[in-house]
């Protein structure tokens, strides 16, 4: 017999507020083909998945998650069609114009990994004007993958730690993570990637050594409220060892419970 599927009043009632992942990172993948599957042009799932970005951000602060990081744009992604690259820029732009303010009331703080100097003059100006007036604010960080690249990020430090003035010979991993487009943030916990797509594409390839790996058939369009709280399901079910056995991981919960 087929186990019934749980309802949206379930899922949000059984979540462990608890045991959330600090972090979440997401791949947001499947926009176009989502489009092109209603016989649509590739924009209008652009458009889509945007709804999808307000939705989830909204999702993720009243959940009380600490970081959410969004792929949004690749540095592979400037290799698209240029009316498509066009389109997501103008679409970027807009979005921050239209979410400041919600940002602020919100108390969400604006951040970006990646180059985002390549980013044309208008969009860069909304990304500086997003980030200097969210500041302030003490929750959630809604951190954008803008013009990113896992690699890139790693050389890019690197230069920063020659520029500083070299390269120390006992240099530590939390020493380096310092001069990461990330420093400051905790690690992802948890990465989410949409569309069926299984692998992370260059996404935080030195953040995610020990991030737990989720993915989904469903486009990101269609990734709602449920969709989330299945995936972090799925995430607090799993144990995370760290290169611990699973008895140590049990030993040192049951020790911390009975302090």
């Amino acid at each position: 017999m087929k186990k019934k599927e749980a309802t949206l009043a379930e899922l949000r009632a059984g979540i462990d507020r608890d045991s959330l992942p600090k972090h979440i990172a997401i791949i947001m993948d499947g926009n176009g083909r989502w489009a092109q599957r209603r016989g649509m042009p590739r924009v209008f799932g652009h458009k889509r998945g945007a709804e999808r970005v307000r939705a989830v951000v909204e999702q993720c602060r009243k959940l009380g998650v600490e970081v959410l990081t969004l792929y949004a744009f690749s540095d592979e992604n400037w290799r698209r069609p240029e009316k498509e690259v066009s389109f997501l820029m103008n679409m970027l732009g807009g979005y921050l114009r239209s979410e400041i303010a919600t940002m602020k009331s919100n108390g969400i703080r604006f951040r970006t990994v990646g180059r985002t100097e390549r980013l044309p003059k208008t969009a860069q100006q909304w990304v500086a004007k997003a980030i200097d007036e969210t500041a302030d604010n003490g929750g959630m960080v809604l951190n954008l993958a803008l013009s990113y690249g896992g690699r890139g990020e790693i050389l890019q430090a690197i230069r920063r730690m020659q520029d500083a003035g070299g390269i120390p010979a006992d240099l530590s991993e939390q020493q380096f993570s310092a001069y990461l487009d990330t420093a400051g943030l905790p690690d992802p916990d948890l990465i989410i990637r949409t569309s069926g797509e299984r692998r992370i594409s260059n996404f935080l390839l030195w953040q995610a050594a020990y991030a737990e790996l989720y993915f989904t058939e469903v486009f990101w369009p269609d990734f709602d409220e449920k969709q989330l709280l299945i995936a972090l399901f799925d995430y607090q079910g799993r144990q995370r060892r760290f290169g611990l056995t699973g008895e140590q991981v049990d030993r040192s919960a049951s020790s911390r419970s009975s302090r």
